[in-house]
């Protein structure tokens, strides 16, 4: 058997790596997005190595008036925390954010050219089999962790049957989160499956990966996962597919609806119902029912409160985790946050944060839009579509609170700024 060639490694390492960014730099970045999905741990330091060394060399931070706005947020941010009700969690919770500002100007470097970005991409979605693989093997074979790895300082809690049981969860430690990775992860898996002038074992390995995954995805058994699934195929197919794809999916999506919403004549949903698996119908309805569960522990009421949270103090909220302390206070139900992003943020940090992040990240998508990024290249309308994807499940959940979700969150979007300061170029298919 041939053994390995370190040098020919590094030469496939180093091969697409844009100019600005360092080989070594280049390097840990790649590596790190393999790893980043089994363990923060494992992909962190090689992240925080290309981080360090993509700030090099570079014009200053505030030279993009992006950055200059990330500055206010920042500050706003910390001087809400000498006000916070929520003591020390105030400071802990800017772990969320303030090192995320700096890696989203760091890893720009790693993300200029288009080439890179489908590199980056095709890594982010080797890194997602061992996610679809572990999920698989808990719901169907039995695997139960933990798992140790390195002395124990990495420990995979992997739990037979799910978590929640029934529910996929793989590497993750609750189903939703897994849900939101393997969200993210599918646009690149359709890229990979679409992508133009491919050899046919390749495209063959691409179809196991694409439909490995949503099998896995559907498992979760999350609703924003299945919305998931049907918003990324027109983005990810591109214009020239929407004269067939839109129809067909309005088509698709009629009974759904009609076998999920209330108010439909039963003569109506009935049959509906029996085109629809109960799987379907029962999450989606159940979403809108708001089921049998309790008020108190409906996101309805986790909005209610936490609006009336932020009127109360609008300006610099109550500091980060202040949700989980204020809630089961006020409904006797805990709650560690309220299931939206631009809420939770307005809630622990006061509105003009909440206003002038969500609207720079608005910006972001809509201006890279206009530049084409969502029409381009195939890889290059899947990685929006994987930012967009990202950017709706934070309607309804919070699954930046997972470091994993939270670092690729903004490696999407470090991606879409690059692209915006880059020179416009042809777009390639």
């Amino acid at each position: 058997m041939a053994r390995p060639d370190p040098g020919a490694v590094l030469r496939r390492l180093d091969s697409t790596r844009p100019e600005a960014a360092s080989p070594l730099g280049w390097r840990c970045f790649q590596l790190g997005m393999f790893l980043l999905a089994s363990s923060a741990l494992l992909g962190g330091p090689l992240l925080l190595i290309a981080l360090v060394l993509g700030g090099r060399g570079r014009q200053p931070f505030l030279a993009d008036r992006v950055n200059a706005v990330l500055l206010l947020l920042a500050a706003l941010m910390l001087l809400g925390g000498f006000t916070a009700s929520s003591g020390w969690l105030a400071w802990v919770g800017l772990g969320n954010w303030l090192p995320f500002f700096w890696a989203f100007w760091g890893f720009q470097p790693y993300l200029g050219e288009a080439q890179a970005r489908r590199r980056v991409a095709l890594w982010i979605l080797a890194g997602t089999v061992p996610v679809i693989l572990t999920g698989l093997g808990q719901l169907f074979w039995g695997w139960s962790g933990p798992f140790q790895s390195l002395g124990g300082l990495i420990i995979w809690h992997l739990k037979a049957g799910g978590n929640p049981t029934g529910r996929l969860a793989g590497l993750f430690d609750y189903a939703n989160i897994a849900a939101a990775w393997l969200a993210l992860a599918w646009p690149f898996a359709l890229a990979a499956l679409m992508q133009p002038r491919q050899v046919w074992p390749r495209r063959l390995a691409a179809l196991a990966v694409a439909s490995s995954l949503v099998a896995a995805l559907a498992l979760t058994d999350s609703r924003n996962a299945l919305g998931a699934l049907v918003l990324v195929l027109p983005i990810v197919a591109g214009p020239a597919n929407w004269l067939w794809l839109l129809p067909l999916l309005l088509l698709l999506l009629i009974p759904v609806g009609l076998a999920s919403l209330s108010g439909v004549p039963a003569a109506i949903q009935q049959p509906a119902r029996s085109l629809v698996p109960d799987g379907i119908w029962g999450r989606l309805s159940d979403l809108t029912f708001a089921s049998e569960r309790p008020l108190a522990i409906t996101r309805l009421s986790q909005w209610g409160v936490a609006l009336q949270l932020v009127a109360e103090r609008p300006w610099l909220g109550w500091g980060a985790a202040a949700f989980s302390v204020i809630y089961p206070l006020r409904t006797g139900f805990w709650h560690g946050h309220p299931h939206n992003l631009p809420i939770d943020l307005a809630l622990s940090h006061g509105l003009p944060v909440a206003l002038l992040l969500v609207g720079l990240v608005a910006w972001l998508l809509i201006r890279s839009a206009q530049r084409g990024m969502a029409t381009g290249a195939v890889f290059e309308r899947a990685w929006w579509a994987a930012a967009l994807v990202l950017v709706a499940l934070h309607a309804t959940d919070m699954p930046l609170y997972d470091s994993r979700i939270n670092v690729v969150g903004w490696i999407l979007m470090a991606g879409i700024r690059a692209t915006l300061l880059q020179p416009s170029q042809p777009a390639q298919r």
